[in-house]
């Protein structure tokens, strides 16, 4: 991160159009709230900084602690912004806590998911050559109705953001939009910040305004064109929300297909930005894998499996239907179909945990079997056991959770009641 740049991301409004009581940066998108995504995009200009991520403020306000929350694994800092009065207003909050060596300001919103990180760091290194009191993100967008346009001047400079309902007959093609993203010169920008007016429908002080002054006082702004024009696109709505999600699923989606991955219908799965998947594991169709799973290599993950924290080893079948939480899976175990495994639940190399099975703070050995319609709760299996059809291990006496202890080599005939706590040997 260069030592003089400072970073706000804008996270304090309510988002109402959402109509939703959460406030608009935590809903979540690609598996994760939206603030989440942006500060995660953010980690390559952080990263090697002598600070870390201190350079990294985030502007809270409406349900400000649950935002802070949703924002702490990346060690930012936050400032408060109450009353919310505008995007403007937001920003000289910040500036009023910025440590004093920042000499520039990369301001983006928080509801905007699909921001890659070379972009912004483009958009970093633009700004610095060129020299410019500000640079503005934008994109060209086929239907670019609602959002802010780019007027250029003569020599390509910024020379006005002008909003959808105050363009002119003229300017009505224009296809450049305002992302809401931007590099200024920090002093630059303090400078026209105080003289921000309200004297607009919503009362509020529009960062976009700045820009207008800082051209009044005959500074140069540049516009900084996105490769990719979907990265721009914000959320107001639940139908953008829905938009960005499917970007975001796809993203991850074709980086694991140019890894080995082989993903059936990937248009129908959930798979979250930290899973981790082997080369010529094969992910069948309506799948979700969520959180901090790992899927070894020549895995094969049944329709319509949900796996969440999952550790799978290499050469493991689950069968569809199968629903695994806080779970591990040995090399060659296979799972399913319709079986429930959670609570970490521990399946050794080489065991087969079969259809309407559920296994719950067990281990299971090597070899083992519980084939069918078993419940197997707070139990140690040993290797090469069997465990007939029907088999419970009744392990709650009403106060406490009691263990069920099975040897190596058992053979555990079917129906079978196991009042814990109990130990069978071989």
């Amino acid at each position: 991160m260069p030592a003089d740049l400072a970073i706000v991301v804008l996270a304090a409004g309510k988002g109402t159009r959402l109509k939703s009581g959460r406030a608009k940066v935590l809903h979540q998108a690609g598996g994760l709230p939206l603030i989440a995504q942006v500060l995660r995009s953010l980690t390559p200009l952080t990263r090697g900084s002598r600070a870390s991520t201190a350079g990294v403020w985030v502007v809270v306000g409406h349900q400000a602690d649950a935002v802070r929350a949703a924002a702490e694994p990346f060690a930012v800092r936050t400032v408060v912004q109450r009353p919310q009065l505008g995007t403007g207003h937001a920003v000289a909050q910040a500036l009023k806590v910025l440590p004093r060596g920042s000499a520039r300001l990369l301001v983006l919103p928080g509801d905007a998911p699909l921001l890659r990180p070379e972009t912004l760091q483009a958009l970093v290194r633009a700004h610095a050559e060129q020299g410019v009191a500000a640079t503005v993100l934008t994109a060209e967008l086929e239907e670019p109705r609602g959002y802010g346009r780019i007027v250029r001047d003569a020599s390509g400079g910024v020379e006005a953001i002008v909003e959808q309902g105050a363009l002119p007959p003229e300017q009505a093609g224009l296809r450049e939009v305002n992302s809401g993203t931007y590099v200024f010169n920090r002093a630059k920008l303090a400078g026209v910040l105080g003289k921000l007016g309200r004297d607009n429908v919503h009362r509020e002080y529009y960062l976009t305004d700045a820009i207008k002054l800082l051209r009044q006082g005959g500074e140069s702004v540049a516009a900084h064109l996105a490769r990719e024009a979907d990265e721009i696109l914000g959320v107001n709505t639940p139908a953008e929300l829905a938009r960005v999600d499917t970007v975001l699923r796809w993203r991850k989606a074709e980086a694991l297909m140019a890894a080995g991955v082989t993903l059936y219908q990937p248009e129908t799965q959930a798979i979250d930005p930290d899973v981790a998947i082997g080369p010529d594991t094969i992910v069948e169709r309506g799948v979700e894998l969520r959180g901090a799973t790992r899927l070894g290599r020549r895995c094969h993950i049944g329709a319509s499996s949900i796996l969440v924290n999952a550790v799978l080893a290499d050469d493991v079948s689950v069968k569809p239907h199968c629903l695994v939480l806080n779970s591990k899976l040995g090399a060659g175990v296979s799972v399913g179909p319709f079986a429930h495994l959670r609570d970490g639940a521990d399946i050794r190399a080489g065991a087969r945990i079969g259809n309407y099975v559920e296994v719950k703070k067990s281990v299971v050995g090597e070899g083992a079997k519980a084939q069918h319609l078993t419940y197997l709760g707070d139990a140690r299996v040993g290797r090469k056991t069997n465990v007939g059809a029907g088999t419970i291990t009744c392990n709650y006496d009403g106060v406490n959770k009691n263990p069920t202890v099975i040897g190596d080599e058992v053979f555990i005939g079917s129906g079978t009641e196991l009042v814990a706590p109990v130990k069978v040997g071989r």
